[in-house]
């Protein structure tokens, strides 16, 4: 493939919601273009994009695969993303480093769901966006009703450049308003007939044109003046305000295709070519020290990561955009997270998993290189002596959450390094240990997402796994204050045992004042590793219990508030008063004083009204309005506390306190309960107390599980 500059490479995510025809979109433009001699169909399995066993098997996109393509002395990448939002990380790090994101939208459908949560990142990321209402030729094609949909999406910036019509001898056609032409097709779809606008859509295809004129208008002075001057504006005259209106997200154009049979592909690609914006027509990025860094290729080559996938018999395969200057086979750039030189070996372009070997990439293009040894996606690489870093990319928080282990123990190890390189390919997959319940969590956006990752696990790791419930982390605590004596006393023969300890325990808050009755010799206070405050004060008088022996009194409070008496969880927010006790000359020391502390630290936390607290998580649903009803009720029965809610467009957000107890599956639930139109985030609040039939049910739960082992 020839060199090509900064200004004629073109980016485009393809996006959009599941069966709305993305691959096969993407497998017409690389056919239309001549870079496969024949179409694949998803059913047939032989996609060029979704080429990956799991592709295959499910019959759609789970990846993200890059592509390109040559049209008329442009170069076009293009990235076909997944549909479904389980694959949301997939979408947004395309996104990323997209210049154009084409949404592609079913005729018969309209907006969808997807297309729904696809469209908060495009609009979060600010991307030229080109909408395509695909299947045109469709029995059960609406596209006045389609056309409808993107308009409530994106509002009255949404403006057609086409629409499907049918020829009086019944064939397809497509009318451009821009061109002003009409596109006739033959049944096997391919290079159109040209022909005027039939006079029977002049005046529809007139007044559309005289829309898209102002809309074109609107983004630049000199070309609204013009059109004050003339009253219209000329094809070249459109093509740079609406290009302008993109790049300001405030004109969002329409193509319709059928991509299954070839129609009006020419023509979109033809408008990515002319129309849609470079890298280098859009805003500079700021990198994280304040830098702006500009799509120039000739200042010091600089390239952010974007995805990482790992093939077999090949290794890592990093996928990167060059964000300034050019980058050369054998270049050796610097990691600006790890410090760490990387050999950039043999640059690809890709198609799937086809790769090209190049010897040269420059500003705003995409390409590959394997076996980076500690690069990973969001990692910036640019020369040791002129080092620069981009943002990360934001990958949203896991919306479901197992415990794993292996089937088998001798496993585990592999299980763990099996983990780590799928969240190395897919960082929404986050992976952490709890060492509080020992258990091995892994976060996803789904079930499907993770029955992904099950799949990962048994066909490309040959690990099977046990998916669980996780295991809550409770706390356990006191309501009122409670007193305790202990004496521990052993004699074996030989030196013995002796230690006695009287202490008051109270529950603990900020600022609360000196204890009441007791002189203070000393205060000790100490954040706990699980949350929460030990005050520890010495109210000893006369030295009856030597002051030497007050850390390990400590040590063993400590150590039962470790593992609570009620069940085993941590204790928190107690202030112990240690005010008496003895001791024996000879036979007092360190571990009877500890097991002393411990002893009467239970004893009195036991008549302190203990009380279980569990975690309680911020969480906030946004729904479509017809579903608030059963979403509200669903979680009123999750024990939820509503705290607020607001409208956003056509969803409510709802601001609800839940425990984490109850929000196992609630992505499932939500899905089920919104046709998949709603969306949640969720993060810790608090610990607060647990029901008391709650509370009961748990220690008797830990107490059976206690007798069974």
């Amino acid at each position: 493939m020839k060199s090509y500059d900064d200004k004629h490479i073109k980016n485009v995510a393809l996006v959009g919601s599941h069966h709305s025809g993305k691959t096969t979109l993407a497998e017409t433009m690389l056919f239309e273009a001549g870079l496969i001699p024949r179409r694949g169909r998803v059913e047939d399995k032989n996609t060029v994009s979704d080429f990956h066993p799991i592709e295959k098997e499910r019959q759609g996109s789970v990846f993200a695969t890059p592509l390109h393509t040559e049209w008329r002395n442009y170069k076009i990448n293009i990235i076909d993303t997944p549909g479904l939002d389980d694959f949301i990380g997939e979408v947004i790090s395309s996104m990323r480093v997209a210049d154009t994101a084409l949404v592609t939208v079913n005729a018969q459908h309209g907006v969808e769901v997807g297309t729904e949560i696809i469209w908060d990142y495009i609009q979060r990321f600010h991307r030229p966006t080109v909408f395509v209402v695909n299947q045109m030729d469709h029995a059960d094609a609406d596209f006045n009703k389609a056309f409808q949909s993107i308009v409530d999406l994106a509002g009255k910036n949404a403006v057609q450049i086409q629409y499907p019509y049918k020829t009086e001898d019944g064939r397809q056609a497509i009318i451009d308003v821009l061109k002003m032409k009409m596109y006739v097709f033959g049944p096997e779809g391919g290079k159109p007939e040209k022909h005027e606008i039939p006079d029977s859509e002049k005046e529809k295809a007139d007044a559309l044109h005289n829309e898209l004129v102002e809309k074109a208008a609107e983004n630049d002075e000199e070309l609204m003046e013009l059109y004050f001057d003339k009253g219209t504006l000329s094809e070249d005259e459109m093509k740079i305000g609406i290009k302008k209106g993109m790049l300001n997200h405030e004109l969002f154009p329409v193509f319709v295709v059928s991509a299954l049979n070839n129609m009006g592909t020419g023509r979109l690609m033809g408008f990515i070519d002319n129309v849609a914006p470079a890298a280098a027509d859009l805003p500079a990025e700021q990198a994280e020290e304040g830098e702006v860094v500009e799509y120039d290729p000739q200042a010091p080559p600089s390239l952010f990561v974007y995805k990482t996938f790992y093939e077999p018999n090949v290794g890592k395969v990093t996928y990167f955009k060059v964000k300034s200057g050019k980058v050369h086979t054998g270049d050796k750039l610097k990691n600006a997270r790890t410090g760490e030189l990387e050999n950039l070996g043999q640059l690809y372009i890709v198609n799937g998993k086809k790769r090209e070997p190049v010897e040269e990439l420059v500003a705003g293009d995409l390409g590959a290189v394997i076996k980076l040894k500690t690069t990973e996606t969001s990692d910036t690489l640019a020369p040791a002596d002129n080092p620069v870093r981009f943002r990360p990319i934001q990958f949203p928080d896991p919306r479901l959450r197992k415990a794993v282990k292996a089937e088998s123990k001798n496993e585990e190890e592999k299980l763990q390094e099996a983990l780590k390189r799928i969240h190395s390919q897919d960082p929404t997959v986050v992976m952490k240990y709890d060492r509080e319940m020992k258990q091995q969590l892994v976060g996803t956006q789904g079930e499907l997402h993770l029955q992904i990752v099950d799949w990962l696990l048994k066909n490309e790791f040959g690990i099977k796994a046990e998916f669980t419930k996780p295991k809550i982390s409770y706390r356990e605590t006191i309501q009122r204050p409670a007193s305790a004596s202990y004496r521990h006393k052993k004699q074996s023969g030989g030196a013995g045992q002796f230690g006695e300890v009287h202490l008051k325990i109270e529950p603990y808050y900020e600022g609360m004042p000196d204890p009441e009755g007791f002189p203070v010799r000393g205060v000790e206070e100490d954040e706990l590793p699980w949350g929460g405050k030990l005050v520890f004060v010495n109210s000893i008088v006369g030295g009856v219990i030597d002051a030497r022996f007050l850390p390990s009194i400590k040590k063993g409070i400590l150590e039962v508030m470790e593992a609570g008496p009620m069940t085993s969880s941590p204790v928190r927010d107690i202030r112990v008063i240690v005010y008496d006790g003895k001791m024996h000359p000879v036979d007092s020391n360190d571990i009877s004083f500890k097991i002393a502390g411990a002893q009467a630290f239970k004893k009195a936390f036991m008549d302190a009204s203990p009380k279980l607290l569990e975690p309680i998580m911020d969480v906030e649903v946004k729904v479509p309005e017809d579903a608030l009803g059963n979403v509200m009720t669903d979680l009123q029965g999750r024990r939820a506390i509503i705290m607020g809610i607001d409208s956003a467009g056509k969803y409510q957000k709802i601001n609800a306190k839940v425990p984490l107890a109850e929000m196992y599956r609630y992505s499932t639930s939500l899905r089920s309960l919104t046709q998949g139109r709603g969306t949640f985030t969720s993060k810790f609040a608090s610990y607060e107390p647990v029901p008391a039939n709650i509370q009961e049910e748990l220690i008797k739960q830990h107490q059976q599980e206690k007798d069974d082992k």
